[in-house]
Parts: C-alpha cells; sequence; structure tokens
C-alpha cells in the first residue's frame, strides 16, 4: 500500500511540475465525507504537489451543492449519477467519476428477533431521504423478489437521518433504513446489520460494489481543464489510500467525523474503506445502467425523470485508461 500511495506522490509531483497551480472550485456538504478527504489532503500538501488551489466552499446539504455547479460558481460538487443522468437528459453536459461505493444497511437491535427481509413485516422501519431514496427503492425490489412488499406490509416513517437514528436507538422504531455513516455509529453502539444495500446489488443485475457517489462537473470545465481534473482526481486517490492505510491519519481527522467515541471513530473507518472505488470506469458503469433500470422500474419518472435508461455520456472518461 505505502509504494502505491508513493508511486502516487511522484505522479503528482511530476505532473505539478510542468504547472502553475490551476484553481479548482469545489462546493462541499460541510458535514460530508469530502471534508475528511481535504484534511488529509491539506495535512499533506496534496494540492500542493498536484499544482492546485482548492477553493473550498462548505454548504448546508447536497441540494446547495447542485444549485451552486448549475449556477456555475463551483466546478465540482459531490452527488450521484441518477441525478447527473437525469441532469444530462434535460439538456446539462454534466459528467460523474466515482467517489465512494459506502452505502447505508438496514440495522436492528443486537436482541433484535428480526433476521430476514421477510421478518420485517408488520414492524417499524424507519427510512432515511424520503419515498424516492435510492437505497429504498433497491432495498424494495429486493425485496419483491422474495414476494415481500415492504411499502405496504411495513409501517414506514420517513425522516432525517440523525432523528430516525436517534429513534431506532430509543426503541421507537424496529428498523432502520439509513445512510452509512448513521449505520456505522449505530453499529458502534452494539446494532446489528440486517443486510447492507451493497449486499442486494448483485440481486438487481450489478456485478461488484457501485460507487454511488462521486465528483460531478460540467463537460465543458473537463474540456478546458482535462489535466487539472485528472490531477484532482489523481490527488484524491492519494488522499484515500493514506485514510486505507494510516490509523493515525483517521487520528487527525476524528474530530471532523463527530465521533463521540473510539468505537465510532472505528466503525466510520472500516466502512469508509470498504467504500474506496477500485473498479475500472467500464464496470462501474455497466452496474451503474443495471442500477438505473430497476430504479426507473421502481421508482419511475418521479427518480430518473423522461429517460429509460442511463445517459450514456454520464461517465467521465478523460483519463488514461479510463
Amino acid at each position: 500500500m505505502f509504494a502505491r500511495i508513493l508511486l502516487a506522490g511522484l505522479l503528482l509531483s511530476a505532473s505539478a511540475a510542468a504547472h502553475a497551480a490551476d484553481t479548482i472550485r469545489l462546493a462541499v456538504q460541510k458535514t460530508g465525507t469530502v471534508s475528511w478527504e481535504l484534511k488529509v489532503i491539506r495535512d499533506r500538501g496534496l494540492d500542493r504537489d498536484a499544482g492546485l488551489d482548492l477553493e473550498v466552499t462548505e454548504l448546508a446539504s447536497p441540494e446547495a451543492g447542485k444549485i451552486a455547479l448549475r449556477g456555475g460558481s463551483a466546478d465540482v460538487i459531490v452527488t450521484d449519477w441518477l441525478w447527473v443522468s437525469r441532469e444530462r437528459g434535460l439538456g446539462a453536459r454534466l459528467l460523474f467519476y466515482p467517489y465512494s461505493s459506502a452505502v447505508g444497511a438496514v440495522m436492528v437491535p443486537s436482541a433484535s428477533p428480526i433476521t430476514t427481509l421477510a421478518d420485517l413485516k408488520g414492524r417499524k422501519l424507519a427510512v432515511a431521504g424520503g419515498p424516492i431514496d435510492k437505497s429504498w427503492l433497491l432495498l424494495q425490489a429486493a425485496a419483491k423478489q422474495d414476494g415481500i412488499d415492504l411499502r405496504s406490509q411495513a409501517s414506514i416513517a420517513y425522516g432525517a437521518p440523525p432523528l430516525l437514528a436517534q429513534k431506532t436507538l430509543s426503541g421507537e422504531m424496529d428498523a432502520t433504513l439509513n445512510y452509512w455513516n448513521f449505520c456505522a455509529a449505530l453499529e458502534a453502539k452494539g446494532f446489528r446489520r440486517l443486510v447492507g444495500i451493497e449486499e442486494l446489488l448483485p440481486r438487481l443485475g450489478a456485478k461488484g460494489r457501485v460507487a454511488m457517489i462521486g465528483y460531478v462537473f460540467d463537460e465543458g470545465f473537463a474540456a478546458a481543464h482535462g489535466d487539472a481534473v485528472a490531477r484532482f482526481i489523481a490527488m484524491s486517490r492519494a488522499a484515500k489510500e493514506i485514510l486505507a492505510s494510516s490509523d493515525q491519519a483517521w487520528d487527525a481527522i476524528a474530530p471532523l467525523t463527530g465521533a463521540p467515541d473510539a468505537a465510532t471513530l472505528r466503525a466510520y473507518r472500516d466502512r469508509y474503506r470498504e467504500g474506496i472505488p477500485r473498479r475500472p470506469i467500464a464496470d462501474e458503469e455497466a452496474d451503474a445502467r443495471a442500477l438505473y433500470r430497476v430504479l426507473a422500474a421502481t421508482g419511475g419518472a418521479e427518480i430518473v425523470g423522461p429517460a429509460a435508461e442511463l445517459d450514456p455520456g454520464t461517465y467521465y472518461r478523460g483519463l488514461p485508461g479510463g
């Protein structure tokens, strides 16, 4: 692993030596995991080595990032390929590059009698994100393969991730489908993973872990700043490798994670590491195409818009071998 980090550093330094610092305006959610990587990047000087000047705007929500990108006040944001494909269908020329395959899970108390999806029938299930949340739609699609209609056979409560995590902790809910970091926090408190969404993806046509979120930028920006984009992605990869191999790096970013104790920080670390994308872009795109069809069939036009298929230009392929 150290050799890979060293190689990434050498490539970044070699590339940066031939370029003046390029500015990239990055809009990120203040409480998101991108801030963790940015801490590593700045502490280790990876932005300097890459010849990049990062102008970071912290936002309150992912939706604010989308507005910033579409309004021209940001060059790069982090969001999902589903939104990118939908926007492309509406005329926007956006591109997606994988950032993380970490996804949510259905969590239950350790002593819960719930051991299968079928056991959720008649139970109170808290679902983060709302009725068209991607993980919720994928969970429903997988359950229907077993003849289970969770939407009608369980008592569903939608809400914000932290509120639903708290309700599950207090025993008000029997189970929760939540975002990966909230699931990790529950795990640290002794909760059990009934099923991770990534475990269901092969049943829905995917062949591996799919990066659901990624860096998103405009085609015009990529065309005009292709080398800077390549160095930005290489810089991000180098930061991920540091977080993948160094426990000390996690000590440094611990305050940013909001982890209240060492057990929660370890859970964040382990689940984050599992979500580092390592597959070829072609494989990512093929699996996203399969899952898009499932989401379109389950959520309809409300989630995918008018297009029945993933837009063929969604994924960025401007890197060597990409």
